[in-house]
Formats: structure tokens, sequence, C-alpha cells
């Protein structure tokens, strides 16, 4: 039927409705996880390992002590699950994060340019953070940021792929890298161990899994010559810790894990099938990353995320998450995660935080409330209360942001 035309002085007809925008998906469930996580690293273990030292015989002062703190190398503590939960949490965000900005109109090739910009934008903020108090410019990058930057581009490309496809290149990811160390040669029985930061105490690995021992395996002979492809006061030997650059390729099979438990999650699934798909697969990766380990196949290491630590490490994220959702998407139990969901909306503005305001607003509360104001419950729980203290600050600026709709982003 042909459509009449508007004769002089009659009334246009309206025009046609805009298209609809869909509106942005988002879990409170996966910002109050996220929340917890940034809170728990920016409380720096809430002083527990030092109130622990004050009461050596309380075992269980002792054991928080411990779950406090990183494992010396291989094992997991509570403290060794924040890197591979916040690096979870970046994959399961980018399924969110994509179909967002496709619904805003975003096209492959500008999401793709943002991809790139957002991985050397957190390379080069993890740069400046660790050189914050350092004299010159420190070119090391195993800091968390760094890590997520070095992998954040190809996580993103595989965010396109199907999840058969997503599965393939996790497994692809840790069996090549297992190879590598694997094939790497032991250090001959005449190592100096000294000359790379070993003390005569150490605990050696044993067996096969000596291929994967403290700064004699493949990714610190690999940091040995390309950190000094950049400029140093001195040239680089080893890391203290142990961590290694290379951390970011099995560190991008737990994004990928991430990456396919946020498909999960946006699935047309029964809520109660989802958290079923989702504790499943927590419990296989805890009971495969621990077979490996015990075997002596791979062990457990979170300082150079060997592929047992990247399965194991997932599992415990996977029943986490699935906690919180649980509680929050499906219980409906809400108000209590405010505090949690207002530390999860600015990650990188706590982070940020953390790394370079601790050691002012500590000073402030002393200047304001007195030098001895952590020592109000004690000397021996002044390490506690001045952590306390601190990140209530952080998140009083936290909330001041979040009340103006303000987040840093990348």
């Amino acid at each position: 039927m042909d459509t009449p035309t508007p004769t002089a002085g009659s009334p246009s007809p309206p025009p046609p409705p805009a298209p609809a925008v869909a509106t942005p998906q988002r879990l409170q469930s996966l910002d109050a996880f996220r929340g917890a996580v940034m809170l728990l690293m920016a409380s720096s273990g809430f002083g527990i390992p030092q109130v622990a030292k004050a009461f050596p015989e309380s075992p269980i002062w002792q054991l928080l002590g411990r779950q406090c703190e990183h494992a010396a190398w291989r094992g997991c503590t509570l403290w060794d699950l924040i890197q591979p939960a916040f690096m979870f949490m970046v994959g399961v965000a980018l399924p969110y994060s994509v179909a967002n900005r496709r619904a805003r109109g975003a096209g492959f090739g500008a999401l793709l340019g943002h991809a790139w910009w957002r991985s050397l934008a957190l390379i080069l903020l993890a740069v400046f953070l660790t050189s914050a108090w350092s004299q010159r410019t420190e070119w090391v990058f195993t800091n968390v940021l760094a890590q997520i930057g070095l992998g954040y581009a190809f996580l993103f490309l595989l965010a396109f792929a199907k999840p058969r496809i997503q599965w393939f290149a996790a497994g692809a990811i840790l069996v090549g890298y297992w190879l590598a160390f694997a094939l790497h040669p032991l250090p001959p029985p005449d190592f100096d161990w000294k000359a790379v930061g070993v003390l005569p105490d150490w605990p050696h690995l044993a067996g096969f899994a000596a291929h994967w021992e403290k700064n004699a395996n493949f990714a610190s002979a690999f940091d040995l010559w390309f950190l000094n492809l950049f400029p140093r006061e001195t040239a680089f030997a080893y890391s203290s810790g142990g961590y290694q650059t290379l951390n970011f390729i099995p560190s991008l099979a737990t994004m990928l894990f991430g990456c396919l438990a946020g498909g999960l999650l946006r699935r047309e699934l029964p809520l109660a099938a989802k958290l079923q798909k989702l504790v499943l697969a927590g419990l296989v990766g805890l009971v495969l990353g621990r077979a490996l380990d015990e075997t002596g196949l791979c062990p457990i290491v979170k300082r150079i995320w060997t592929p047992s630590w990247a399965i194991f490490s997932a599992g415990w994220v996977a029943l986490l998450l699935a906690g919180f959702v649980a509680v929050i998407e499906w219980r409906g139990w809400r108000c209590w995660a405010f505090p949690l969901i207002v530390a999860g909306m600015n990650p990188i503005a706590l982070y940020c935080m953390w790394q370079l305001m601790g050691g002012f607003v500590r000073d402030s509360l002393r200047i304001h409330f007195g030098r001895d104001v952590f020592e109000s419950l004690g000397a021996a729980y002044a390490p506690m209360l001045e952590r306390v203290l601190i990140l209530f600050v952080f998140w009083v600026i936290l909330l001041w942001l979040y009340r103006r709709k303000t987040f840093l982003r990348l």
C-alpha cells in the first residue's frame, strides 16, 4: 500500500522510533567478587603475619599468618589466590565488555584497537608503579597489571572463538609451557645457587620437579637475556622472589578460563545449571592441579605460574565465584555486598592508591590522630589497626568516586 502524501497544513507523520539500545549487562556478583579480591589485596594482609609474630604459641594466629603471606615456593595459600582471582575476573568480564560495546555500535576494528591500547596502557602503568620509589625506570614486567597487559590482546582475539577453541587454546598454552620447562636442562651439580639468590637452606625441588626450581628454569633463563636488553644501573642477575616475565603465558590460560566462565554466565541457561557447571569445573581444576603436583609431573608454584598452578588456582577461583553468584544472583542477598561493589567497580583506582598512597595516608593519620594512633589496641595489634585504617580511607575515597559515577578505566 502506498503511503499517503501529507497535504499542506496537515500534521507531519511522526518520525520512526529510534533503534533501541541494549541495556548493558552487569552482574553485581562479579563486581562484588572483584571488590573482595581487591580489598583483600589492598589490606596488605591486614598486618596478620606481623601480629602472628607476637603470638608464636598461638596455632590460630600462626595459621592466619601463613595464609596471609605467599608460599615461599611450592604450595598454595589464600594470599597466593589474589592474583589469579584478579586475572580470572579479567577474563570473566571480557564477554560482557565486548557485548556491551557491540550494543553501543562499536565494530571489530574499534574493539581491537581498544584492546591493543589497553594492553600497552596496562604495561606502562605497571612499569610506572613499579618505579615509583626508584631513582630510575624499573623495566620489570612481573607486576599483575603488566602480566594482564602482555596477554590481554591475545585474550581479546580468543574471546571471539567458540568455547571448544578456547579450551583447546588454554590446553595448548599450558602443555607447551610445561614442555619448555621440562626440556630445559637442569642445573649442573656444581651450580652456584648463591649467584641466583638461592640460600643454602633452600628446600630444593627433587627429581623431575627440579625443572621448576627457583631462578634455575626456562623462564629465569629468558629473563636473564630479556631484561638486560633494557637500560639498567646494574645487570639483571635474578629475581629475588623468583617471579618471571614469561608468567604472562600460562596466566593467559588463567584469563581464558575466566573468559569461559564469563561466557557460561551469559548463556541462556537456568542459573542453577550455570552454577553446577561452574562448581564442577572448579572441582576438576582442584583435583587435576593437585594430581599434577603430587605425581611430580608439575609442581604447584605460583611465583612462576606453573601449568598445575594455573589449573589448581582456577579451580579455587571458579568455586569462589560460584559462591558469590549463588548468594547474590541466585538467592538475591545483595545489600551486604555494597562495600565490595564500591571497590569492585573501581579496581584500577584502588590498585593505584594501594601502590602510591599507603605511606601518605599512614603519616597523615598519625599527624591528625596522634603518633600512637595505631597502638590504640596495644602494640601487638598495631600492624593490623594501621592497615585497617588505611584501607578504610581508601574505601571512603572509592565511595566518593562511586557516588559521582567516576570510574578509572583503561
